[in-house]
């Protein structure tokens, strides 16, 4: 048997019973390198095990979400994308155009966010920063268009 990925290593740590359809769930989700969709991680699981329905997916990623395994985006594009709750905070830029999400850290805007909530009177306690934009060499032009 295959060593558990992570998040099958964290539902167990957290007690919970791991069928080997939520295995394979966990599985697609923590080989990831994106931010999928439900219907794209039911697409990929039902490429292992074509007895997966799309309502177990959606019970499986809500259940990981409940217990802080994953966390849950809202990109702008009408869909909820999945990403393993990693402790290690991040920022994202998302290419309208593609849906691609590229995960960045930037010491300089972390600093900016701090100091912008000291001079209202605030100490930060968490910050969510999201980028849309449009590949350099693309005319804007035609980003409005679409």
């Amino acid at each position: 048997m295959a060593e558990p990925s992570r998040i099958e290593r964290l539902c167990l740590e957290k007690g919970m019973k791991m069928t080997g359809q939520r295995r394979t769930i966990a599985r697609v989700l923590s080989e990831a390198t994106d931010h999928p969709d439900v219907e794209e991680v039911y697409r990929r699981s039902v490429e292992r095990d074509s007895r997966i329905s799309i309502a177990t997916v959606y019970r499986t990623v809500r259940l990981f979400e409940e217990a802080s395994i994953l966390e849950r985006h809202d990109f702008g594009d009408g869909r909820s994308r999945y990403e393993q709750a990693s402790g290690e905070h991040h920022d994202h830029l998302i290419d309208i155009q593609s849906g691609r999400v590229v995960e960045f850290r930037s010491p300089e805007i972390e600093a900016l966010q701090k100091a912008v909530a000291e001079s209202h009177g605030y100490r930060l306690v968490g910050h969510r920063l999201e980028l849309f934009g449009i590949p350099l060499d693309q005319d804007p032009s035609e980003a409005e268009k679409e």
